[in-house]
């Protein structure tokens, strides 16, 4: 079984190569190693990869069809797990035309790469972010989606409607997995506990949008990849072979107590800006996970205090801080 996996020098494409590797499958990795954030980082986690014999890593952007199409081909490609897209609900605001090319074209280029080459199935990132701003609690899947307020969220619901199309016309069995607010080791710089993590070690204030009263719905890097990986072989069975499922921790905290895990374990105190809601942040996040347990038996096992503990730990042996 040969997999490919956009995004590999990801965060979360990252820790799910790892996992595949583990399982002696053959994973063919594509990036384009943007320089959304520090490129280091992914040249370091592609790297690790390749401490496998079984990992194959080209650089790739979404946009070149025809090195897509060539690479499934040549490989016999049957599982493709899409992740590579730019990320960001703020940057997404000052920079849509970034998202449209690689969310929206990007996706359809993996969407008519995997028609041609018979993809047995297509698992593809979406985020929590579609829902909105709601006031009905735990979110699930069922839940209405049409009003995105990040341009962001927009690509990734158009993504959704794209799959379901395609999965129709062309019975191509296709997977969209909304992940809710993944953390831990290696994750982005762009996100909360990156940012607070390095603004407490470097003694700089910390801005906290809404004062903190956001309720994220943080879940561990570990479980989102157990979240996917228990999906592969679960292709739809259905005569529109299509799927939409919610990974999270189904346990949400507010972001000045997650503050308070990173302020313990660093047993430092930090300084804080408090600033207004900004424009396209969600205010709270709760994910309803009883159709992915139902489904394959998912079951998120990392409670956030160890999770903050094991993505500190990983900082400080990164940046040689100990």
């Amino acid at each position: 079984m040969n997999i490919l996996i956009t995004g590999s020098a990801g965060f979360i494409g990252y820790h799910l190569t790892k996992k595949i590797l583990k399982k002696n499958i053959k994973v063919f990795g594509i990036d384009n190693i943007n320089n959304y954030y520090d490129t280091n980082l992914k040249e370091n986690r592609i790297k690790d990869l390749k401490k496998s014999k079984k990992f194959f890593f080209y650089k790739i952007d979404l946009s070149e069809y025809k090195k897509l199409h060539n690479l499934v081909k040549r490989n016999k490609i049957k599982y493709i797990i899409h992740l590579a897209a730019q990320a960001g609900v703020r940057y997404s605001i000052k920079n849509p035309k970034m998202y449209f090319k690689s969310n929206m074209e990007g996706f359809f280029n993996i969407l008519e790469v995997s028609r041609h080459n018979n993809i047995k199935h297509l698992i593809y990132a979406s985020t929590s972010s579609v829902y909105g701003n709601t006031n009905k609690f735990p979110l699930s899947e069922s839940d209405n989606t049409d009003h995105p307020l990040s341009f962001y969220a927009a690509t990734k619901k158009s993504n959704e409607i794209m799959a379901y199309s395609y999965s129709y016309i062309y019975k191509l069995p296709s997977t969209g997995v909304r992940f809710f607010t993944v953390y831990g080791p290696f994750g982005r710089p762009d996100m909360a506990l990156f940012k607070f993590t390095k603004s407490i070690i470097k003694n700089q204030s910390i801005e906290l949008f809404n004062n903190g009263k956001h309720l994220r719905d943080f879940t561990y890097v570990d479980d989102i990849v157990e979240g996917v990986f228990s999906l592969i072989k679960k292709e739809s069975k259905k005569s529109i072979p299509y799927e939409i499922f919610n990974i999270g921790n189904g346990n949400p905290k507010k972001l000045i107590d997650y503050l308070k895990f990173i302020e313990k374990k660093l047993n430092r105190s930090s300084s804080i800006k408090k600033l207004p809601l900004q424009i396209g942040d969600i205010i709270k996040t709760h994910s309803d996970i009883k159709k992915l347990k139902k489904y394959t038996g998912y079951n998120p096992k990392t409670n956030i205090n160890t999770g903050v503990n094991k993505f500190i730990e990983w900082y400080k042996d990164y940046y040689k801080l100990n």
